[in-house]
């Protein structure tokens, strides 16, 4: 009989954790087996879920991003405030997600060519992004826009009476095809595995190592621009006070998806499974009606460390 390959188990893990949550939600409460509420929760996950995705390169990479929740709140704010000017939505996005990129390619850069850690980079990167975001405005603001007001709506799928798939959730499910098949088909993504699990086999082996490593964090900054777009489209307003600690929510997200922490291991449809956990469990509590919303980061915090020890077994076991 064969073995499990080691570098499965995380997400076979993370794909029963979900099932059993998603199973006790059904026993405890009649409505959380509805349609509306698998709906809800990659609509109302999407900006973190694709937040979460460009994250997932960058801790394939064996790197890190903590600039993450700076950036969707820059993005927010600063799309509302172009918008309010009076530039069209499109514009405004297409900008966004080309100051995404510049600003990821930018940290990429500094990582590179200067042997920098990328904890410190992004931790500077993402004081960077929120006090822009503050200079852009200091308080929240409503986007009055028909393009949001009305097109963005009319862009909702209808799944069944009453029930209507999200345009967030429409992005989010693009999002995650997207990049599992640039990690799985390209030779990008596997430049990708091939930096997270030795950088130096990977150099030796002709990887561009530079230029990948930029692609990896412009590719993250993409990702976190369009999910400050996709926040815009949820919450209708920017506020630069929004989504602190989004980057831990994702880092979370990608580990509990069973991404290895060291780089080399992990799957964006695992991530894709991560999101939805911290969505199941934020249900159930709002579900149960009389634990308070903290709940959820004692549950959250929980199963990182689950997932930690086992990324630390496997990793013992392998060698």
């Amino acid at each position: 009989m064969n073995r499990i390959n080691s570098k499965y188990i995380p997400l076979a893990a993370t794909a029963l954790v979900m099932v059993v949550l998603y199973v006790l939600g059904c026993i405890l409460y009649p409505n959380f087996g509805s349609l509306r509420v698998a709906v809800n929760l990659f609509g109302d996950n999407a900006f973190l879920g694709i937040a979460a995705v460009g994250a997932t390169f960058v801790i394939l990479s064996g790197g890190i991003d903590l600039s993450v929740g700076a950036v969707v709140a820059f993005i927010g704010i600063f799309v509302a405030a172009v918008i309010a000017k009076g530039m069209p939505p499109l514009a405004a996005i297409s900008l966004a997600l080309f100051m995404g990129v510049v600003f990821g390619a930018g940290q990429g850069f500094l990582i590179h060519a200067f042997d920098l850690p990328p904890f410190l980079v992004t931790l500077g990167g993402m004081f960077l992004m929120r006090g822009l975001a503050f200079v852009v405005r200091e308080d929240s603001l409503a986007i009055k826009h028909l393009f949001y007001s009305r097109t963005i709506r009319a862009l909702a799928i209808p799944l069944a009476p009453r029930v209507m798939i999200p345009f967030t959730a429409t992005c989010f499910v693009a999002v995650v095809l997207a990049a599992t098949y640039v990690c799985v088909f390209s030779r990008f993504g596997r430049n990708v595995y091939a930096i997270g699990s030795s950088e130096s086999s990977a150099t030796l082996m002709g990887v561009p190592v530079g230029g990948t490593k930029i692609g990896i964090y412009a590719l993250a900054g993409f990702f976190s621009a369009l999910g400050g777009c996709v926040a815009t489209f949820y919450m209708q307003s920017g506020n630069p006070a929004s989504f602190v600690g989004l980057e831990l929510d994702a880092i979370a997200a990608v580990v509990i998806g069973g991404t290895l922490l060291t780089g080399g291991v992990g799957f964006v449809p695992g991530t894709l499974m991560g999101v939805l956990i911290l969505g199941l469990i934020q249900t159930l509590i709002t579900f149960q009606g009389n634990l308070n919303t903290w709940w959820t980061r004692i549950a959250v915090g929980f199963l990182l460390l689950v997932f930690i020890v086992l990324q630390k077994a496997i990793g013992r076991s392998r060698k």
